[in-house]
């Protein structure tokens, strides 16, 4: 059954609020006007550092030996990235030789769910009922369920065990005759699990260590007789199984990224500890998980065929600085021509000019209806006089949003390609002529 609540909000406190909104509507509508001029400014000199960039490139034909006639240069080689670093998980008691290793935390948990639905009484009151319910999923930290409004579910979430997420990466990694930079190394994606050979007097000492947690939490009786008869016993249907809004996530529990070479022989089971290929699980049954349990993924970053376009400094890499400030090196995974990467790189840049173009254009849309709403709410009294008015302001407030978007992008790229900034003002003018015309039209 879904927990709900209801409060209502006095028609004052609402008026109250919209003024204070005003201010907040003119911040958005400045912090998005800013963000217009930005893009395009960044976009452009993107485009531009890119183009110089592809101008001066060339290509390293034998990265396998430091050659002083690509001192400076801005180069693109391929090559095989290895390291001699063997990194270490402490805590799991196993390292390997590896560019990088990942360890992944996830934790079985009930999750609050939130669904707010507003009514707007004659007078001006609004009454809001929120709905909430709870489902059982995979989270990446443990989920505080002291603060869930439904009494029935506080204090329903516990961890077997906790552990961080980390991400270690090799300090020297070859490149050739070359080592990469920091950045460079941080770009290869040749992942691939972790076969797990964990020293099984760990596993032990995890396996009581969640058994112990499971006892003091949950005042069961973990001894191994009475552990065989629990399991042997109906289990007791759980909040899950009584509300239909409650519904146990067990699909995909394991989740293990195990390709087929694994042996099987990678397989422990103990009480409450499991491995298998790269995952290890805290709780009783992978295959149906219980709040608390915790999986653990290991993952690493194996030597690989990378191609990189960077200055050559020694025998090393840094970022190559273009004309206009703007600094530019890349990595990608296996043999591409420096054309390729170019172009990928204009691709990219033209998607995210588009992304914050709109991202941009929706909050000063935001900004304008945040400082125009106290219109709306002032006639609240009547709820359906306010909506009509309310429908009004919000027209008129993306008309006129999308239009000063146009202005701010077209006098930015004035500065960078007149052209189509005269074109882009040229269009912002026609939507505020129409909108006024038709505005004059309307009162005639």
């Amino acid at each position: 059954m879904a927990y709900t609540e209801t409060t209502t909000t006095g028609y004052g406190t609402r008026v109250g609020n919209s003024f204070r909104g005003i201010l907040t509507g003119l911040v958005l509508f400045i912090g998005a006007t800013v963000l217009l001029w930005w893009n395009e400014g960044r976009a452009v000199k993107t485009d531009k550092m890119l183009d110089e960039a592809e101008k001066v490139c060339i290509d390293m034909e034998n990265p396998s030996k430091i050659s002083q006639e690509y001192e400076g240069e801005l180069v693109c080689a391929t090559a095989m990235a290895t390291t001699d670093d063997v990194l270490a998980d402490r805590e799991f008691g196993f390292s390997e030789n590896v560019i990088g290793l990942q360890r992944h935390v996830e934790y079985f948990q009930w999750v609050e769910n939130e669904h707010s639905e507003s009514e707007d009484k004659l007078g001006g009151k609004e009454v809001t009922t929120t709905t909430y319910t709870y489902t059982q999923e995979w989270s990446d930290r443990p989920v505080d369920s002291g603060q869930f409004h439904d009494p029935a579910y506080q204090g329903k979430n516990f961890t077997v065990t906790q552990y961080e997420n980390s991400a270690q990466w090799a300090e020297n990694v070859s490149f050739g005759a070359y080592k990469l930079n920091e950045s460079l190394i941080h770009s290869i994606s040749s992942r691939e699990p972790v076969v797990l050979a964990l020293d099984e007097k760990l596993l032990e000492g995890m396996d009581k260590s969640v058994r112990d947690v499971i006892v003091r939490v949950k005042g069961l009786d973990a001894t191994p007789q009475n552990v065989a008869r629990q399991s042997s016993a109906p289990a007791e249907p759980s909040i899950a199984s009584t509300t239909d809004s409650t519904q146990t996530v067990v699909p995909d529990s394991v989740k293990t990224v195990v390709p087929d070479s694994i042996p099987q022989e990678n397989k422990i089971d103990l009480e409450y500890v499991h491995q298998q290929g790269n995952v290890l699980y805290f709780g009783r049954t992978p295959a149906a998980p219980q709040i608390g349990d915790v999986r653990v993924t290991f993952e690493k970053v194996m030597p690989a065929k990378v191609t990189i376009i960077a200055q050559v400094t020694g025998d090393t890499f840094k970022a190559y600085k273009a004309k206009n400030g703007k600094k530019f090196q890349t990595l990608v995974m296996g043999r591409k021509d420096s054309s390729e990467i170019f172009e990928a790189q204009h691709q990219a840049n033209h998607f995210w000019l588009w992304i914050l173009r709109l991202v941009g254009t929706l909050l000063v849309i935001s900004g304008l209806k945040g400082i125009f709403g106290f219109l709306e709410m002032i006639l609240k009294v009547v709820p359906f006089i306010a909506n009509i008015i309310g429908w009004g302001v919000g027209l008129v407030c993306t008309i006129v949003g999308i239009a000063w978007a146009l202005i701010i992008v077209g006098i930015a790229w004035l500065f960078y390609r007149p052209i189509l900034g005269i074109a882009l003002l040229v269009v912002a003018g026609v939507l505020i002529w129409f909108f006024a015309y038709k505005g004059k039209k309307r009162d005639a």
